[in-house]
């Protein structure tokens, strides 16, 4: 690890952070993580231990990563994404020992999402905005803004505020409100924005 292109991160003396990764102010990255040369994670957050990041993940500000969490190239991680403990990634629908792709698709994590202890990501799809992934659940088909899905294969539930509860029907067709003061409209099937038309 070259600290001198580090600064104000804790990295704990049992990981490893190779030389060319960048690593952003105020990040913690605790034992036995693992950090590849050319991986990117933002400001402000936390790398628990027994996690790695390969060469060409992107991660976000605010992030956190729990433990047993492995980040393989193709992984996008947007802003204030939560990937809980064992979660799991994968970047190759078709695997074979010894063989390897050119290129991995594009799996990303959109803003605030939350992605459960022990969940499975299929390669190349997209977890919306604020939506989260029940624990333990095999997500084979992308994610809505604002969705909750559970189950093998993952299936939507409801809707979901930023603040992570569920949200209720208005009296007005289309709308949905938190009790936290929220309000989303379903502009069309499947899409839910914030009332002021901002997914956030």
């Amino acid at each position: 690890m070259n600290t001198d292109l580090i600064k104000d991160v804790f990295v704990h003396s049992e990981a490893i952070v190779d030389v060319g990764a960048r690593v952003g102010a105020r990040t913690r990255v605790w034992a036995f993580a693992h950090i590849v040369a050319g991986a990117v994670v933002g400001e402000d957050c936390n790398i628990c231990d027994h996690t790695f990041i390969e060469g060409k993940v992107v991660i976000g500000s605010r992030v956190t990563v729990k433990c047993g969490v492995y980040l393989w190239d193709g992984l996008i991680v947007e802003d204030d994404v939560f990937i809980g403990p064992a979660a799991v990634f994968t970047n190759d629908p078709r695997p074979r020992s010894r063989k390897h792709a050119t290129e991995y698709p594009v799996t990303r994590l959109k803003q605030g999402c939350s992605i459960g202890a022990g969940a499975v990501i299929l390669p190349g799809l997209t977890i919306g905005l604020w939506a989260m992934v029940g624990a333990g659940s095999v997500v084979t088909r992308d994610v809505p803004d604002f969705a909750l899905v559970v189950g093998n294969p993952a299936r939507f539930r409801y809707w979901i505020c930023r603040c992570a509860a569920r949200l209720k029907a208005a009296s007005s067709r289309g709308m949905w409100i938190c009790d936290c003061g929220r309000r989303y409209r379903e502009i069309e099937p499947w899409h839910l924005e914030s009332e002021d038309g901002h997914a956030t």
